[in-house]
């Protein structure tokens, strides 16, 4: 099992959830982080942190979520590792009260 950041955290990108990982499987892009699925030990640290409840297992991804397994794991290949909190975009708390983001995600990493 592995764990797989959703649609909610797109242009959100809180990062109290890297703060609690214990071996560095998240990866940062401009407005979205993912879990590397090779890295990832299953602790379960990251799901209570994440204020957007963006962090599911990937058996208990709802079904319109199911996607964003396999772009964890394309874009986990790519986008640097992030070890470290850092301050969520300036208008996070906007966009986290919005749905339907996927259009939104910038697959470019971060720089």
């Amino acid at each position: 099992m592995t764990y797989v950041v959703t649609e909610n955290c797109i242009k959100c990108k809180y990062t109290d959830c890297v703060d609690v990982c214990p071996v560095d499987c998240f990866h940062e892009g401009e407005n979205f982080l993912v879990i590397n699925p090779d890295e990832c030990i299953d602790c379960n640290l990251c799901v209570p942190e994440c204020p957007v409840d963006a962090i599911y297992p990937d058996d208990e991804l709802p079904d319109d979520q199911k996607q964003y397994l396999a772009v964890n794991e394309r874009l986990s290949k790519t986008w640097p590792v992030i070890a470290e909190k850092k301050e969520p975009l300036a208008d996070a708390d906007h966009w986290a009260l919005v749905s339907d983001k996927h259009d939104y995600l910038v697959e470019a990493p971060d720089r």
